[in-house]
């Protein structure tokens, strides 16, 4: 069986590509994750506030040594001992690129369009394959409107997009009045791929200590399917490379994906609880189903049941939702 798929212009020997996370810190571990399967490789996120808390700290610690007690100027490190968090990513982008055989993708991680343009050259100089822009974006402010969200997108996208010539995936939210108008309109800005859907990362109240924290919960297989409903609708009405991110843990949820239109799935959750191994895994069930179907590749799987081609395209809109409602029946004898 064929698994060969096409994403962002690159040729992969199958659909799965780990996504950014601490994994792609250690180059055995990636090393693993290649050796297990993966076809290609999105490094952990390079975040925008990182680089200027940076910034900030090399200006007011190190460009006014001069301040204070003379004598102490020479126990300080000299700016060139000092490297900073973009010249880490620099170096292990580089490391990653010389034991890796599959493509490595860098992500960078923001908010606004400046600061992205020098990165993601110095990224592509490094050797970069391409880029993922991971948009991270909470419009908390109640005077900004929609379509000012909608443009800070395209506005990062298109200047980042004069200066790279790398394929670039932008990585979305389903916080979008019309989703796959937003895609249709990053196609036109230059993405060469969009990855659904970024995971908001919601803060929780602590009713004890009366304070606000924060909790890391890994995905599970049911927050696939918000993703597989956009993907279906998206296949064959865009030109753009479409990826699937958050929820794929099984070979059944990746097998999934690709019959509603995804040209690859990233794992994330999956391989942060069971390891490399689990690409293994899902790569097996996967060659399994298809030795078991009427397909013998991947490109002939995807988008059989994208909505351009399912024989019940109502399933992917609102009429589901007053089905599934209906169809409801409720069981009483549980109740206690």
């Amino acid at each position: 069986m064929d698994l060969r798929t096409a994403y962002l212009g690159l040729e992969l020997k199958n659909p799965l590509v780990p996504s950014a996370s601490p994994l792609s810190r250690s180059l055995d571990m990636a090393k693993r994750l290649e050796d297990a399967g993966a076809a290609a490789l999105v490094m952990y996120s390079l975040f925008e506030e990182e680089l200027m808390h940076d910034r900030d700290f090399m200006d007011s610690y190190l460009q006014n040594q001069a301040i204070g007690h003379a004598e102490a100027t020479t126990f300080l490190p000299s700016l060139g001992d000092m490297p900073s968090k973009n010249e880490r990513y620099l170096e292990q982008l580089q490391r990653l690129k010389g034991v890796l055989e599959i493509p490595v993708v860098a992500s960078l991680n923001g908010v606004t369009p400046s600061g992205w343009v020098t990165h993601g050259k110095a990224l592509q100089d490094a050797g970069a394959d391409a880029l993922e822009l991971n948009v991270y974006y909470i419009a908390c402010d109640i005077e900004h409107s929609g379509a000012e969200v909608e443009q800070r997108y395209i506005d990062t996208l298109a200047e980042l997009r004069q200066h790279v010539t790398i394929p670039i995936a932008m990585k979305l939210s389903p916080q979008f009045s019309s989703v796959a108008n937003m895609v249709k309109r990053l196609e036109q800005a230059g993405a060469n791929g969009v990855s659904l859907f970024n995971r908001f990362y919601q803060p929780d109240i602590d009713i004890d200590s009366l304070r606000v924290t924060s909790q890391l919960h890994l995905s599970t297989s049911a927050e696939s399917l918000l993703a597989m409903r956009w993907i279906a609708i998206l296949f064959g009405r865009v030109n753009l490379s479409l990826a699937v991110t958050g929820g794929i843990h099984t070979a059944d949820d990746a097998i999934k994906l690709l019959l509603a239109g995804a040209d690859v799935v990233h794992l994330c959750s999956a391989l942060l609880m069971h390891g490399p191994k689990q690409i293994s895994k899902i790569l097996d069930g996967l060659q399994q189903w298809l030795d078991d179907s009427p397909y013998e590749s991947v490109e002939q799987l995807k988008g059989v049941l994208s909505q351009l081609h399912s024989g019940n395209p109502a399933v992917f809109a609102r009429t589901n939702y007053v089905q599934m409602l209906d169809s409801y029946t409720l069981d009483s004898s549980s109740w206690r």
